[in-house]
């Protein structure tokens, strides 16, 4: 498994940046940690790497979705803060997450299915320093 050491937030964009290349062309991103942990801050990076100005990439929680276009690949910000399992699944995720494009999935731990071949990440912040840890999940 891989962890990175973040110092500040440029170092976690670079990160989502350098998962790009893993992601494409229709991976899944799978983000857990606390509030403020930095998950938002890694997508803007893997948004960047897309073509996708970061600046547009804000946490979707009362939204849930937010779709991103730029260069040759579309991305999905999911966040599913507000929402219970059972809630997310009505809401059609399932068919979002096995569609085209990258997707990037915050508060990952509360999908309704399991996601093969997702790239999950944990996300812990200390102080102003962040670890971010690579876990598998059987």
């Amino acid at each position: 498994m891989r962890s990175w050491r973040s110092r500040h937030e440029a170092d976690t964009r670079e990160i989502g940046a350098r998962l790009a290349v893993e992601l494409e062309p229709d991976g899944v991103l799978l983000l857990t940690g606390d509030l403020g942990a930095g998950k938002t801050v890694l997508v803007q990076g893997l948004a960047a790497a897309l073509g996708i100005d970061p600046r547009q990439v804000q946490s979707p929680t009362f939204t849930v979705v937010r779709e991103h276009q730029g260069g040759q690949r579309g991305l999905a910000h999911i966040d599913l803060y507000r929402l219970e399992p059972d809630e997310a699944a009505a809401l059609g995720i399932e068919e979002l997450l096995a569609g085209p494009g990258i997707k990037a999935v915050e508060w990952a731990e509360r999908l309704p299915c399991p996601v093969a071949d997702g790239i999950w990440l944990e996300i812990r912040r200390q102080g102003e320093e962040r670890s971010i840890r690579e876990r598998r999940i059987d």
